[in-house]
Formats: structure tokens, sequence, C-alpha cells
């Protein structure tokens, strides 16, 4: 919270210094009413916009993975990791070194996971564990 008044009194006087460097320029002194209430009416729309967002974001809900789908898929604990993985666009490398294992048996859990998801594809697998509430 602090940190937002922070980062709003800053963005404040960010302003109010382009607003005195702009009132030296050529535009200002042609349009000196219409230059200051756009540039103002803009700067303030943006940091209301963005405070707005920042403080009343809602924290995302808890998500509980769907256990008697899985169950009922056989889907193990290691290929449910590797589904995580997945969903998280990780490539068969980079989940093999997370999981301490070769990329051959990542390779393998991904087509277990593939015959129990009835997928051809990643993109396809992901989509289905979603739509079962596999994973989030």
């Amino acid at each position: 919270m602090l940190r937002t008044i922070a980062l709003y009194g800053l963005a404040l006087a960010l302003g109010a210094v382009v607003l005195q460097w702009l009132q030296y320029r050529m535009l200002v002194r042609e349009h000196p009413g219409e230059i200051y209430f756009a540039l103002f009416a803009a700067a303030f729309l943006a940091l209301g916009m963005w405070v707005g967002a920042r403080l009343f974001r809602r924290p995302p809900a808890d998500f509980t993975p769907n256990s008697a789908a899985r169950a009922s898929l056989g889907i193990s604990d290691r290929e449910f990791e590797v589904l995580e993985h997945l969903a998280a666009g990780r490539s068969n490398k980079e989940i093999a070194q997370k999981l301490g294992v070769s990329p051959n048996t990542v390779k393998t859990h991904i087509a277990r996971l593939y015959e129990k998801l009835s997928a051809a594809r990643r993109t396809e697998a992901i989509a289905k564990a979603r739509e079962l509430g596999l994973i989030p």
C-alpha cells in the first residue's frame, strides 16, 4: 500500500515537472488552455485507472484439482507433475531438469498423458485437462 502511494506521488511529481517544461515550449504558448487541460485530464485518467487496478485487484480464487477425474483417468502423481509443467509452457528439457529425470522419461510421461486425455498435441492435452478441472 505504501509503495502504491509513493508511486502515485512520484507520478504526480513527474506530471508537474512535465507541465512546467511544456510551459516554456512554443506549443503551450500558442494553445495554453487546451494543452493544459488535455494533458492534465489524460494524465489523471491514466493514473486513476492504474491506481484503481492496483488497489482493487481481486486475489485469484483458490483452485482445487478435480481428483475424481484424475483418478478415473488413471493419471499418476508424476504424470500430473509433468502436466502442470506442460501447462506452464516448459519444454521437455526444462521439465526433465525440474523433475531430475531424463528427457526421454518426460517424453514417455507426455505420451501416456496424451493417451489418457485422448489428445494429439500439448495444447490439446492442456485444454482437455483444464476442461476436466485438473489444472487451473
